[in-house]
């Protein structure tokens, strides 16, 4: 048993949510074809679909959830002794987003982390805080988020865009996610009993690219985001297991102990084909991909949001994330205390 708590969580979406109609009319799709081949919903976008007006930044969004988060964790920003952020879409590479945050928030002379990684990079931002806090600190900021604006672009004709990149306008959407961990129970008091962080993808293809363009290849045409779908199809549900078997064998909890489930959040359909593959217990899911879209690295933290209401005394949750871009294990196991 660990030494580590979330004291609270909170979280940030831009704009008004964007639905299947509205998406399909700038895209020149149908309805019907988002509905059916992703399920979800509604997205948040940063930028103006309409006309593509970047609206928000990303230190923007991870700095409202990390406010939130403290508010509602009853400690002051004098007491955050450090803070991790993960994404896979910085603002800028230097300098880092994470610091920008930081200075929004009015922080100052304290350890300030950045962990470039997809979805799974919540996870290993827990993982860092975890750390941390089991070498002397009292408290702490972790925080996910990830923005679409520099791969998506309204500006394009929709007509000329390849199916495989076209499915990426909706499947994802902007958010950020933060929790406040503590060494000791305080606000929520959830213990943090176990953390999952592990590669797996030596000698397989990567299942998702994310590319960035320098000065000298500004002009290209590859894609600058691509999944794919087979492979990720394939893969995600034997490795979610995996993680879920890892974790309920290292505490030595059994499914019946699990009273909520938190499963890989890709996509509403692809979630639901994971969900009825994983092996079947009394735990209620916690789902948010339908009404927030794919948000990389906020929605670990989205999830855990609306999971701290659900939570009474002694109730068990586990989380399993799984990034397909080189194919990373991660997951968390948490106990109301």
């Amino acid at each position: 048993m660990t030494n580590v708590h979330i004291a609270a969580t909170g979280t940030a979406l831009p704009g008004k949510p964007v639905d299947n109609t509205t998406l399909a009319t700038m895209l020149g799709v149908s309805k019907e074809w988002i509905d059916l081949f992703v399920g979800t919903r509604t997205r948040y976008f940063g930028w103006d679909p309409a006309t593509g007006e970047v609206r928000g930044s990303l230190a923007d969004l991870c700095a409202e959830a990390a406010a939130q988060a403290v508010r509602a964790s009853g400690l002051g920003l004098a007491d955050i002794e450090f803070l991790v952020l993960a994404t896979a879409t910085p603002d800028t590479l230097l300098p880092t987003t994470a610091t920008e945050v930081a200075d929004r928030l009015g922080l100052d002379h304290l350890p300030v982390y950045q962990i470039q990684a997809g979805c799974s990079g919540a996870v290993q931002a827990l993982d860092l805080g975890r750390g941390l806090i089991l070498g002397g600190r009292h408290a702490g900021l972790v925080i996910g988020g990830d923005v679409t604006h520099r791969f998506l672009s309204p500006r394009q004709d929709a007509a000329k865009i390849p199916t495989g990149e076209l499915v990426n306008y909706v499947l994802f959407g902007d958010g950020a996610g933060a929790a406040v961990l503590t060494a000791e129970p305080e606000g929520e008091r959830i213990a943090v009993r176990s953390v999952l962080n592990s590669w797996t993808g030596r000698g397989r293809s990567p299942g998702q690219l994310l590319d960035w363009y320098g000065t000298t290849d500004r002009d290209s045409d590859r894609p600058m985001l691509a999944e794919d779908y087979k492979a990720i199809e394939e893969h995600v549900p034997p490795i979610a297991s995996e993680i879920l078997w890892e974790l309920l064998g290292g505490l030595g909890w059994s499914l019946d102990d699990i009273g909520f489930l938190l499963p890989p959040q890709l996509s509403e359909r692809m979630t639901a084909r994971i969900v009825d593959r994983l092996p079947q217990g009394p735990a209620r899911n916690i789902s948010c991909v339908a009404d927030t879209g794919n948000t990389g690295n906020a929605l670990p933290f989205l999830q855990l949001d609306r999971l701290v209401p659900e939570l009474g005394e002694g109730d068990r949750a586990v989380g399993l994330c799984v990034e397909s871009s080189r194919w990373i294990r991660a997951g968390f196991a948490l106990e109301k205390v």
